[in-house]
């Protein structure tokens, strides 16, 4: 028997790109022991929602170890890079007993340092955008990599980070296990107004949330033409929920302003499918909402020469604002010019994913990743 680990040590919104893996794993594979292990029972609550999805799968839940002072700060506050690090230190033990573990992240990478030998370490990525950072330098690292498509593979080969029988192309899980769970829902308002999707990212260096925000919900607040679904990176309220929630309570009496500082809903594509129109700056969310080609508004809140630089080009995709000035006509002409961006949408989707025929793709990579252990076995 193989056995094979995926640890969540990370926010929510991580799992859904490497759980479905992990399950179609344990459903093709007869002599995979597949295990999924959290730090907080909410989240692994979370991963067996999921994974409801797929009756077909057979695995086992554990928490990790840790002291249950800990484990409480987490599940208030959500992991940072400290807490990551102690949990991963604290389950050195438990780690060593895997043949494979399977990450959406890159913090893991400290197993290695920490001295768990045995186990291969295979990285699913979380998210398909164009920013550095999901192009790191220890990438190399990584003993198996699965990549959405054609884009991000020509760049890891460039830098020497991917070699052939290592990764495969062709797998984002997350459209998998989103297509199961079946979103044709009910509407999120009660009035027929084309909805508008603000994503802002976390990073104060990158976000428009500090510089923009407040005013961007002011103004829909005021208008009656289009509805606002502000659905901010999950992380953006984890360490500080109390001021999500103020900020949802005191746009409550708005009927036009969906307000989630960080649900499951935000993550699971709820909004990017219901959208009508993107707005935000460097999420990689973005990449998803181009499932459905429609209009993007990206707001350049620092400054940054984005014209020619590859961490930017999904702002070819729409139009670019560095003021609100004008922000009532800018959203308006969205609509009126998207034609002109639609086939470079188009293309750009399909150089970021590889959908054949809109089959799942996770089971291909489940495959690739067996058949890549056996052989190291």
């Amino acid at each position: 028997m193989l056995k094979v680990v995926l640890p969540f040590i990370a926010q929510p919104h991580q799992t859904l790109h490497s759980l479905p893996i992990g399950l179609e794993m344990a459903a093709r594979s007869p002599d995979v022991e597949v295990h999924v292990t959290c730090m907080t029972e909410s989240h692994l609550d979370y991963a067996r929602s999921l994974a409801a999805f797929y009756p077909e799968s057979r695995i086992s839940y554990e928490l990790l170890r840790m002291p249950s002072l800990l484990r409480r700060r987490i599940e208030e506050k959500g992991p940072g890079p400290l807490e990551k690090l102690a949990v991963l230190g604290l389950n050195r033990s438990y780690f060593s007993q895997f043949d494979g573990i399977v990450v959406p992240e890159r913090t893991s990478l400290y197993l290695k340092r920490m001295g768990v030998r045995k186990p291969r370490l295979a990285w699913t990525r979380h998210g398909a955008g164009d920013r550095a950072i999901g192009f790191a330098k220890d990438a190399r690292l990584f003993d198996f990599i699965v990549l959405s498509g054609k884009k991000i593979e020509k760049r890891l080969l460039q830098q020497g980070a991917i070699t052939p029988g290592r990764y495969h192309r062709g797998t984002y899980a997350k459209f998998d296990i989103v297509q199961r769970m079946n979103h044709a829902a009910r509407p999120l308002f009660n009035n027929a107004r084309p909805i508008v999707l603000y994503n802002p990212h976390f990073s104060s260096r990158l976000s428009s949330w500090e510089t923009f925000g407040e005013r961007i919900l002011t103004f829909f607040a005021q208008q009656d033409r289009y509805n606002l679904i502000f659905a901010p990176h999950i992380r953006l309220f984890d360490r500080d929920r109390e001021a999500g929630e103020a900020l949802r309570q005191r746009f409550s009496g708005c009927e036009n302003l969906l307000i989630d500082p960080g649900s499951t809903r935000s993550v699971d594509m709820t909004y990017t499918m219901a959208a009508d129109l993107y707005l935000g700056d460097v999420s990689s969310q973005v990449a998803e909402f181009m499932i459905r080609p429609r209009p993007c508004i990206f707001l350049n809140a620092h400054n940054a020469h984005w014209e020619n630089d590859n961490n930017y080009s999904f702002w070819q995709l729409g139009e670019v604002m560095d003021t609100l000035e004008n922000l009532a006509d800018t959203l308006d002409n969205a609509f009126l010019i998207h034609p002109q961006f639609r086939d470079r949408q188009t293309a750009y989707f399909s150089e970021t994913f590889e959908l054949p025929d809109n089959r799942p793709t996770a089971p291909a990579a489940a495959d690739a990743m067996v058949d890549y252990l056996r052989r190291c076995a």
